[in-house]
């Protein structure tokens, strides 16, 4: 597996990797109407081709596929970090949070944060970050729940 960063023509892989993921994995967290409503089917792919050319996500590559990508803002939030569906509880999170990491340390920030869903929680946790928040909000009229948590990366 090697991480690059993205690329146009990765955009529709990784809004498909985003939907199935989501739906592959998540179900047992949240209702069919809250994955509906946090990865509506089909995906825009308009919308994401312009999300992804202006968040330029690092990617896992494994054989040409992406497996994996995650986004690092400037101010240090990870807006997302997600695995394709067949390639679950292999590494590939991992490599792209370490990555993602030693990044942020070498910009010079001084913490990460993140809206971690429920099922991302024990991840981050497992990584040192603390839950600061509990967020109900609402997307596309239905509730949902996640975490602002965050990590101290000043020592």
């Amino acid at each position: 597996m090697k991480i690059v960063p993205y690329k146009n023509f990765y955009a529709r892989e990784i809004a498909d990797l985003y939907h199935a993921s989501v739906h592959g994995t998540a179900h047992t967290h949240y209702s069919t109407k809250q994955l509906e409503a946090w990865a509506p089917t089909p995906p825009d792919y308009a919308w994401w081709g312009e999300r992804l050319s202006r968040k330029k996500p690092f990617l896992a590559l494994e054989g040409g596929q992406v497996v994996g990508f995650i986004e690092l803002e400037a101010d240090g939030h990870i807006d997302c970090l997600y695995t394709h569906k067949d390639f679950q509880r292999r590494g590939v999170a991992g490599r792209l949070y370490r990555f993602a990491e030693e990044e942020a340390i070498r910009r010079g920030l001084q913490r990460l944060y993140v809206e971690a869903s429920l099922m991302a929680c024990p991840f981050f946790e497992k990584r040192g970050y603390t839950v600061r928040t509990r967020n109900q909000f609402v997307r596309r009229g239905v509730e949902l729940v996640n975490f602002t948590m965050e990590k101290n990366l000043s020592g």
